[in-house]
Parts: C-alpha cells; structure tokens; sequence
C-alpha cells in the first residue's frame, strides 16, 4: 500500500502536475468568475515558469545536496561498498534487451572502480524491482552481470533483489551484512539521496561510510544563474522536490534518522 500511495504522492509532487490543475481549474470557473480563472491561469505559468528555472532548480538541488558527505578514508580497504539501485532503467533495458541506465549511473561506477582498485573486498548490490512480473528486470542481478563482465570475480559480489525503496534496501542490506559479519562499510548513492540513505541504515544499526556520487550542483556564481526556462531544469525541479518530500514522509515513519 506504502509504494502506491508514494507513486501517488510522486504524481502530486511535480510541478508540472500544479500546473495542469490550475489551468483547469481556471478553466472550469471561467465563465462564472472570469478574474479568478486569470488569477489561477497566471499561478499556473508562474509556477510553470519558475520551477524550469536553473536558479530555482539549483536552489532546490542545494538543499537536497547540501547534506551529502564524502566520508570515505582512503586508506582503508572496505569488507563491502554498498551500491544503492536507483542507475537503472528497467523499462529500457527490458525493451531494448541490453542494459540502460537512467542519469543515476555513476553509482555502479564507483562501486566498480573501489573493487578494481582494492579499496573494498566486496560489491554489494541492494535493489529490486516494483514490477510485480515474474520476468521483470531486477537491477541487482543485471548490475551483477556486468560487474562480472567487466571482470569482478562472481565470488566478490553480492546482491540482494527483494528491496523496493530506500526503507527496503536498509533492512535487506542489514540483514546480509550481519550475516557475513562485515564490519567496515561503505554506502555509495547519489548526493541527493545520500542522505535520506545514511539515515535510513542508521535507523536499522548501520553507520558506514558514506560516498555521494551523481552530484548536479553546477559550479556557477549564485548570481549567474540562468532565468531562461528550460526542461531540463523542470525536470531536476521535479526530482529535487520528490526527494525533499520522501525525507519528510520518511521522518514521519521513523524510517530515517536524518
């Protein structure tokens, strides 16, 4: 029930979902009160127009990135990187029947290149499917495949594919991860979901390093900041304030301590 009410909420959450209902609600009452539909016809092109903004989708970024740290110690060499799901594209990568990746890659990525470098003994991938099929595409399995492609000894990765969230990948990866008794640990997702992660193993008794990847902070002067409208500005709006909203909902439940 909690994943359709949160894809529910997801809906409720984009901007451009605000739009659409101010423009019909404006539209339904333009005949009866005609200053109230170019009221609402107004607040929908704002909000339209603000939220596809760098300046607003920048500042939007900063608040879910800002909490991110890189505590990673370089000098230490890992029982496992945990690399969060999330840098798949199941639905391409079911169409296509070759792996696809959505912009979240970089986590795989990192994973790979920690065991390359022997900086972590183990990968260890945490993500499932909310495709119900028997035949759905299950991330930690493809991942799996192509870490092994690369050249990861099968013996060196470890997957678990029954998580569906972040809640999810916490207890399944708590549950793996004392059983194989690992001690020094390190979570790898992206910035913005980092902490909403950290907080999600620390309420499960798990306090690893922690490596955000997939940052989208630009390098650009706070007063250089674009006003153009663009829809990849629209589109980061959207994903920000989706995060935002799942800390919320998270703290809520108790399922996060950050």
């Amino acid at each position: 029930m909690f994943l359709i009410l949160s894809k529910v909420l997801d809906l409720f959450l984009a901007p451009l979902t605000w739009v659409l209902l101010l423009l019909v609600v404006g539209a339904v009452v333009l005949r009866r009160k005609p200053r109230l539909s170019r009221g609402l016809t107004f607040a929908g092109l704002l909000v339209l127009y603000l939220f596809s903004t760098d300046a607003v989708s920048t500042l939007l970024t900063y608040l879910a990135e800002s909490g991110a740290r890189d505590t990673s110690k370089p000098g230490v060499t890992y029982d496992a990187v945990i690399v969060l799901g999330g840098g798949l594209d199941p639905a391409a990568t079911e169409r296509s029947g070759r792996i696809e990746f959505n912009g979240a890659s970089e986590r795989v990525l990192k994973g790979f290149e920690l065991v390359r470098e022997g900086r972590a003994s183990h990968v260890f991938i945490s993500g499932g499917s909310l495709d119900p099929r028997p035949e759905a595409v299950v991330e930690a399995d493809v991942l799996s495949r192509l870490l092994q492609e690369w050249g990861v000894p099968a013996e060196r990765i470890v997957t678990e594919g029954r998580s569906r969230n972040t809640r999810e990948n916490a207890l399944e990866s708590e549950r793996i991860i004392r059983e194989r008794g690992w001690k020094r640990l390190l979570l790898v997702t992206s910035a913005a979901h980092m902490p909403r992660a950290a907080g999600c193993f620390a309420a499960v008794g798990l306090r690893p390093d922690t490596l955000p990847v997939d940052a989208r902070m630009p390098a650009t002067r706070p007063g250089r900041l674009s006003w153009v409208p663009r829809a990849s500005s629209l589109s980061q709006s959207t994903d920000v304030l989706r995060e935002l909203a799942g800390r919320v909902v998270y703290r809520l439940r108790g399922w996060t301590t950050q």
